[in-house]
């Protein structure tokens, strides 16, 4: 016969176990539930974006892009726009979306295939010049991704390795000019920008975002994980100190330096309110605003506006793929020394 004091560890154990299981699935249902919201609206984006001006418009709405087809004889279908329904008749009134003529055919004979309608993207880029925005967008990325890497390899160096007075009374003051919202210093930045003549240029949309604090924030937590001993035996060898941070400590940082380049092309690429102070005309417009201003064109045509929407975070989307293993080793590693 067991003893009292194993059938209360068997008590236990179970009690242990039953919260866990309960634990582990309530997470699961939150992670699931974050999924759907997130996944819902680009869904609905991009189901939006393949639909015609009227299935837009239909209710109940739906989901899958269909398109509505009446028999045209000899195994041909024409596709045709609903009018109207009589559910007493069993009839439905039709438009012809070749000829736009209207006939009256029986509900049966009217057959919903899916209907994808990627012509919508290629009226969506001639409609603006979106070739042009694209490169805007792409040519300050370029230099504003080159310019952090620069900086804020320095910056995290000087911050992770070299002592110097008030080191991090600096460091928190820079990371406390994260907290200040764009809106704050827009306004005086503008008035430096126009004294400089910089204004609608390329350098008001490269220069100011160079240096970026987080990112020295992320390449200084993880230069301080690598071992002083490298470094000991880095100047034992007579390697200086921008040697040994170009040989030694870039190599050993490539994950986090991956993640600092997608986290600044992201921030470059959905950049708004500062491109849209700081640009005129569409030479030097980059994307988001040029769609803005697509949009407010296009206020009605809503197929059009989700197509537009849906080629611009395109390249955001395939570059976090390739790369977000190393984003979440880098934010995994970020904060082990402080």
């Amino acid at each position: 016969m067991e003893s009292t004091a194993t059938l209360k560890d068997r008590d236990l154990n179970a009690g242990f176990r039953l919260r866990r299981g309960a634990g582990r699935f309530g997470v699961y249902a939150g992670l699931w539930v974050g999924i759907i919201v997130m996944i819902v609206p680009f869904f609905w984006m991009m189901s939006t974006s393949l639909k015609s001006p009227i299935e837009i418009l239909e209710f109940p709405p739906t989901w899958i892009p269909t398109g509505h087809y009446v028999s045209a004889g000899e195994g041909t279908w024409d596709e045709v726009y609903v009018v109207s329904r009589d559910e007493r008749a069993g009839s439905v009134t039709v438009r012809r979306v070749e000829s736009g003529a209207e006939s009256v055919v029986a509900e049966d004979q009217v057959k919903d295939r899916i209907r994808l309608r990627f012509g919508n993207y290629i009226e969506a880029w001639n409609q603006a010049p979106f070739a042009r925005y694209y490169f805007n967008t792409i040519f300050v990325t370029l230099f504003v991704v080159a310019g952090v890497l620069v900086t804020s390899s320095l910056a995290a160096y000087a911050f992770a390795r070299m002592k110097f007075r008030g080191r991090d009374n600096l460091f928190v003051v820079f990371l406390s000019m994260m907290m200040v919202p764009q809106p704050v210093y827009i306004v005086p930045s503008y008035i430096i920008l126009v004294k400089l003549g910089w204004v609608n240029t390329y350098q008001a949309l490269i220069i100011p975002w160079i240096a970026h604090i987080f990112s020295i924030f992320l390449l200084r937590q993880h230069f301080k994980t690598i071992p002083n001993d490298l470094y000991d035996a880095a100047i034992i060898d007579g390697c200086s100190r921008f040697a040994f941070l170009w040989r030694i400590m870039l190599p050993l940082s490539k994950a986090v330096l991956v993640a600092v380049v997608i986290f600044t092309i992201v921030g470059t690429w959905n950049s708004f309110l500062w491109p849209l102070v700081m640009t005129n005309t569409p030479d030097v417009r980059p994307l988001q605003v040029g769609l803005a201003r697509f949009s407010q064109e296009q206020g009605t045509n809503h197929e059009l506006m989700m197509a537009a929407a849906a080629f611009s975070i395109a390249p955001l989307i395939v570059a976090y793929f390739f790369a977000q293993k190393q984003i979440i080793q880098s934010l995994a590693t970020s904060g082990m020394k402080s």
